[in-house]
């Protein structure tokens, strides 16, 4: 089981997938705030995550823009909070696919502001899937970098 995981400045939305690994599903969105951390650790041990990937929100260009260090310090804290692995995987289309997929599917902006964490924590948790498929998540994700390993 792995679990994705989109970190914006106002809710976290988490995904899950299947033992296999092969299809992504929306899990759960979690408000932005104390307790974050534990309650996405919390879905990570109640669902026996063995991978936790957390979105790495790099600008087009490929540099890391302000809400980098929000989803690495959130990705840092989860991986001291429980046992499975927690990697970083770049997400930057996750949000404007999910949103595409919704529109597509006739939902409204204000019906989507509902579900778009999730949706886009999917999106996320596909592309590490497919990462992982290929044999690639060494190269392809990141390590968070913990607290106090500053070398």
């Amino acid at each position: 089981m792995r679990l994705g995981v989109d970190v914006g400045t106002v809710r976290i939305g988490v995904a899950a997938s299947d033992p296999d690994g092969l299809i992504a599903f929306p899990v759960a969105t979690v408000q932005r705030g104390e307790g974050d951390v534990a309650e996405v650790a919390a879905l990570a041990h109640e669902r026996q995550a063995a991978r936790i990937f957390v979105g790495l929100p790099r600008k087009l260009s490929g540099k890391d823009g302000d809400s980098v260090a929000m989803a690495q310090e959130f990705a840092s804290a989860l991986s001291e909070r429980c046992d499975a692995v927690v990697r970083l995987v770049d997400e930057r289309f996750s949000t404007a696919s999910a949103q595409h997929a919704m529109r597509q599917a006739g939902r409204t902006a204000k019906q989507q502001r509902q579900v778009i964490d999730q949706a886009a924590a999917v999106v996320i948790l596909e592309t590490a899937l497919d990462i992982e498929r290929q044999g690639n998540l060494d190269r392809v994700t990141y390590e968070p970098i913990l607290k106090g390993n500053d070398d």
